[in-house]
């Protein structure tokens, strides 16, 4: 088994790296650019991922790896035991000095994860879950939401589509991934997405909302596997389980019309 405290530790240190750069912090100069696509990086994000791939190597040499600013290398794909890393996820957040990032580490094991965790230190959180055993914030244990009714439901938003405005918005982190550890957490009750997105910005806090007891799918509503071929799926829904059907239903459509199946 993994050394878990060994694992807390290095992304606890990248979470410092990441703090030491960040402009909320008061780094005055952050080098920033735009990826192929639009999507913003910072030195920060290359930085800590560079330190996690070393020191993650070294925990844990047989693993294979999957990061958003890594080159993908297929020869993951014949490892039974892969780590999946956004090194900084929400960095629109982090480039405006906002506190809504973090960084996102997930071990997973024959296509589940199997270790999750979560350093945000703009907002003094680190979450952390390993599968069957539980999930905690800054170790104290997470229970997610038992909304039962989906009208009403609390959504991490700014505004909401004429189709939603039954639901109630509630802060919106730049982070998908703490987003999603808010339903963990009992301050949101639905996560949703209707677009294609990578495995690496989920698969960590996906971890920690079902070992809190909530319900998680792709916008589909079907079980979301990692370490794919094509490290992506359609959607995603997360959500107190008694309401996770409802809302299955309530976004089918559009759904299935911008996924094309």
């Amino acid at each position: 088994m993994i050394d878990t405290a060994a694992l807390r530790s290095i992304v606890a240190e990248a979470g410092r790296i990441a703090q030491c750069l960040y402009p909320g912090a008061g780094k005055l100069a952050l080098e920033c650019w735009d990826k192929t696509g639009g999507s913003p990086v910072s030195e920060a994000d290359i930085a800590v991922d560079r330190f996690l791939k070393r020191e993650l190597g070294r925990l844990l040499p047989a693993a294979g790896w999957l990061s958003e600013e890594t080159a993908d290398d297929p020869a993951r794909l014949q490892r039974d035991l892969i780590w999946l890393v956004d090194p900084i996820d929400g960095t629109r957040d982090f480039i405006r000095g906002r506190s809504g990032w973090a960084v996102s580490v997930a071990l997973i094991s024959a296509g589940r994860p199997l270790i999750a965790m979560l350093d945000a230190p703009a907002r003094g959180e680190f979450w952390h879950a390993v599968a069957g055993q539980g999930a905690w914030r800054n170790d104290v244990p997470l229970k997610a939401s038992s909304r039962a009714d989906l009208p009403g439901a609390r959504v991490p938003a700014e505004v909401l589509m004429k189709e939603d405005r039954m639901l109630a918005t509630v802060d919106k982190p730049n982070s998908i991934a703490l987003r999603i550890a808010m339903v963990a957490a009992d301050e949101a009750d639905l996560v949703a997405t209707l677009r294609w997105g990578y495995e690496w910005d989920i698969a960590a806090a996906a971890l920690i909302a079902r070992e809190a007891g909530a319900a998680v799918s792709d916008a589909h509503g079907n079980t979301l596997a990692y370490n794919k071929r094509d490290p992506r799926a359609f959607g995603l829904l997360v959500s107190a389980p008694a309401i996770h059907g409802s809302a299955v239903r309530h976004l089918e459509g559009r759904a299935r019309s911008l996924s094309g199946t």
